[in-house]
Formats: C-alpha cells, structure tokens, sequence
C-alpha cells in the first residue's frame, strides 16, 4: 500500500513534507516525535480530513480508511448504541466491550463517560468495521495504564486479523516498543529516521538504545510524576521533552 509524497503549508509555513512510503499489510507502524512536529497533521492528511497542498490522491484507489482522532466524540445514546454506530453485529460489539472492559457500561450515557471511558468506547467503535488502513491519532492518551494495555492488546489482534495496515501516532517510546513493527520519527514536518529493530543498553542516568534501528541517546531527570528527557536521534536532533513515568 503506497502513500505518495505530499508537504502541507498554514499560512506560508510548511508544517510537513512527506517523502512518500509504502507500507505493509498487517504491520503496525508508530508515528514518534515532539510536538509539533507534524504528526497529526500527517494523520488528518491520510484521513482526508485536511487536504495536502496539491489535490493529488494520498491512496490507491479503493483503499478503505478508519480514522481515530485525538478528541473522541460521544453521543446522547448508551455507550452500546454508540458502538454499534460502527456495525451493526451485536455479538461483535458485545466482544470489543469485554476485550475493553466495558460491558457494565453498556446502557449508560456516552455523554456522561470519563474520558479514558469514551477514548475505549471509541476505539470500539472504529474496530467495528475493518479498513484497509487504519489511523489513531494518540489513542490510549487519555487511558490509564491497565486500559491502554487492553486497548493495545486490540490493536495488535485486529491489524492481525483484519490484514490492514495500521499507523499510531504516539508519543510514548515504551508503546512504540512495545507494539510497533516499524516506527516514523517526525521532526519539524520531517520524517528524520525510520526502522524495525530493536535492543536497549543503559547506565544510571544515561542510555544509550537502539530502538527501531535508530540510536537514541537519552538523558534523563526524574522530577516526581514526570521524567524530564533530553536526547537525540543519530546523534542529531536534540529534543527535550517530558515523559509520564511509564514512558521510559
């Protein structure tokens, strides 16, 4: 499955330049880096929901697309019902609420859910149906640890039984490591390093890892709930950004 290369600019200052990439069916392929760093804008893009600078298709034709985005929504129905939006199997919808661990939430008011509640809900809901490709714009942001362990299980089983495709934007190495056949590393709207392996080598405060055939050198500092990191990639990029702790 081939996306083509396509760069997006807001107001004259060009947010991503996409090289273009083939990907594989049935691999999930994590989508890394800072803020702002063009991301998101790569997955709308892919979604269709923002158009790339020149309106030349992104997909092959006929390529089927699920998107998840960041700000999940909910409507005045039961949690249930809004997850049979998605298909209209009850037996399926039953099966993403147990693997979610949803079901006695099934008949209450999506618009009344927490948001890692609805966040779950709403990755049902999308996995109702299979696509060619799948997108999830940060899905487990709003999940505490037991959730998006669940709702990383499901990722993994359906891009594994559906055959698609699948791209995860996140900003958690430890999920990319943790689930990824290949990662994206994006920096400034470009995509500064990409690869499929991985071994990790650490010493107190500094690591050294090789995580997706990338080498990262890690600095960090523990700050109560957080872990403030400094590190680059191939020894270029230097990016400081901040972790919850389970992200290292």
């Amino acid at each position: 499955m081939k996306i083509a290369a396509f760069t997006k600019n807001y107001e004259g200052r060009q947010v991503l330049d996409f090289p273009g990439i083939e990907l594989e069916r049935g691999k999930i392929y994590c989508v890394i880096g800072a803020n702002g760093s063009g991301k998101s804008t790569f997955a709308k893009a892919l979604a269709g929901i923002i158009s790339a600078d020149l309106p030349t298709p992104l997909l092959e034709s006929g390529i089927s697309v699920g998107y998840m985005p960041q700000k999940n929504y909910a409507f005045r129905m039961s949690l249930k019902e809004n997850i049979m939006l998605g298909g209209r199997d009850g037996k399926k919808a039953e099966s993403l609420m147990k693997s979610m661990r949803l079901e006695h939430l099934a008949d209450k008011r999506a618009n009344q859910l927490s948001g890692g509640e609805t966040a779950r809900m709403a990755l049902a809901r999308l996995m109702m149906k299979s696509f060619d490709l799948t997108i999830l714009d940060e899905p487990t942001a709003a999940m505490d640890i037991e959730s998006s362990s669940f709702a990383e299980q499901l990722i993994q089983t359906y891009t594994q039984e559906t055959g698609c495709a699948l791209i995860l934007v996140t900003h958690s190495l430890q999920q990319a490591r943790r689930i990824a056949d290949n990662v994206l590393f994006f920096y400034k709207g470009i995509i500064r390093g990409r690869g499929s392996e991985h071994r990790t080598v650490s010493s107190q405060n500094v690591r050294s890892k090789t995580v997706f055939g990338l080498l990262w050198n890690i600095n960090l500092e523990r700050q109560k709930s957080c872990v403030c990191v400094n590190y680059s990639i191939n020894n270029k990029c230097n990016l400081p950004l901040t972790f919850a702790l389970d992200a290292l």
